[in-house]
């Protein structure tokens, strides 16, 4: 047995770096390279059909290359395919792989969302869906994600490769719906403190935190700023972004 695993774990290693690591012995290269090829491929293919911009973006050998480093340097925590993806995410978002291109980490973030929206399986907390959204704790809904970018991340593509982060954020919301489908939408800076403030709330009412946006925003007349936001709560929640108030 103790043969057998060091067999595989040799094997392991071949495939994933076999510039580094040696097949293991008695196996002639012929049939490494079998195992070589459907290994990177599999993965390549994979990502290549998550992150497709990525791809066209760098052009088949940077692809290539970064794949190549994925496999080599990242230990992946699951062996599950479809998490894959958020393990590249992650990889990129640690390492410092292409410093020429400092929005990747970013624009991969962008790409994974859709469908990390699409699978995920959160619940949604206990909540009153009729509740008084001022007076009561709004709550968020699991499968709406406001996002904040430095990069322009829905610009960036082959022919728009910035060098400079622009001055403002791109901001966005993704939202799944009944059907299952996500939808993207561009957000304001005062919305996405909203939806934001929102998210991270642990006790504050809707009135509350609309007056903390009103300070943050400069407005020195809290009821008109009420008067303006609070129409916008309702149609938050009448697009199913916001579920209601907090059930405690």
């Amino acid at each position: 047995m103790s043969t057998l695993h060091t067999q595989l774990h040799a094997l392991a290693a071949h495939v994933r770096d076999p510039a580094a690591h040696p097949g293991p012995p008695g196996i002639e290269d012929r049939r490494l390279a079998v195992y070589r090829g459907l290994v990177f491929d599999n993965l390549a293919g994979l990502l290549g059909n998550g992150f497709p911009v990525i791809r066209a973006t760098l052009g088949d050998e940077a692809w290539v290359a970064l794949v190549r480093r994925f496999l080599v340097e990242h230990a992946c925590h699951t062996p599950l395919f479809p998490a894959l993806a958020e393990e590249f995410v992650g990889f990129l978002a640690d390492a410092q792989v292409d410093p020429a291109r400092p929005w990747l980490p970013e624009l991969a973030h962008y790409e994974w969302a859709e469908a990390g929206l699409q699978a995920s399986d959160a619940q949604m907390p206990p909540h009153d869906p009729a509740g008084d959204l001022l007076d009561g704790i709004p709550v968020l809904s699991p499968l709406a994600w406001p996002l904040a970018y430095r990069w322009p991340v829905d610009r960036i593509g082959p022919d728009h490769q910035p060098t400079v982060a622009p001055d403002a954020p791109t901001l966005v919301l993704l939202r799944r719906e009944a059907t299952g489908a996500v939808r993207f939408a561009a957000l304001s800076p005062l919305l996405y403190r909203l939806l934001a403030s929102i998210a991270g709330n642990h006790g504050r009412s809707g009135r509350a935190l609309l007056q903390s946006l009103a300070s943050e925003s400069g407005h020195a007349d809290d009821d008109a700023f009420l008067a303006e936001a609070g129409p916008m709560l309702a149609r938050l929640r009448a697009e199913d972004v916001i579920v209601g108030t907090r059930i405690d």
